[in-house]
């Protein structure tokens, strides 16, 4: 009688951690982790904020994000740097992105790139084009491979 008890307790016991919640995203973009995704290496020069909409900035908006997750680029007025952090099913997120505070007429259009790459949920690359999509799989906007 006490074997049987005992299996069921297993049984219950293993039933019971399949039915646990989902682990968390793999992330990798750690310090101690080299991130790999054809994201990471080439620089991507802005092509389109939303579907159709081209920016005219100061200087080209772009970024590039290195093999230990760091990024760093420019939202078209201010340099910028941060972090990314790349999951299963193309995830990204972009975290603790700073620029610096130089002025130029077109801030509101350097913002809007900043606001892209920090609601970003996932990208798609065909060929030369990366795209970025929000949390509602919206297009947010698209960059070109630098050559």
């Amino acid at each position: 009688m006490m074997h049987k008890g005992w299996l069921m307790g297993l049984a219950t016991a293993a039933l019971l951690a399949g039915c646990s919640t989902a682990p968390a995203p793999d992330y990798r973009g750690d310090q101690a982790t080299a991130v790999s995704s054809p994201v990471v290496g080439p620089r991507w020069n802005l092509l389109l904020v939303g579907t159709h909409e081209r920016l005219s900035l100061p200087e080209r908006a772009h970024f590039v994000i290195a093999r230990d997750g760091s990024v760093s680029g420019s939202d078209g007025c201010n340099q910028l740097r941060g972090q990314v952090r790349l999951g299963e099913r193309q995830r990204i997120e972009f975290q603790d992105l700073a620029t610096t505070r130089r002025g130029c007429a077109q801030a509101a259009d350097a913002e809007r790139v900043r606001e892209m790459l920090e609601t970003a949920y996932r990208f798609l690359i065909d060929h030369d084009r990366l795209v970025f999509f929000g949390p509602d799989q919206r297009v947010l906007g698209g960059f070109r491979r630098a050559s």
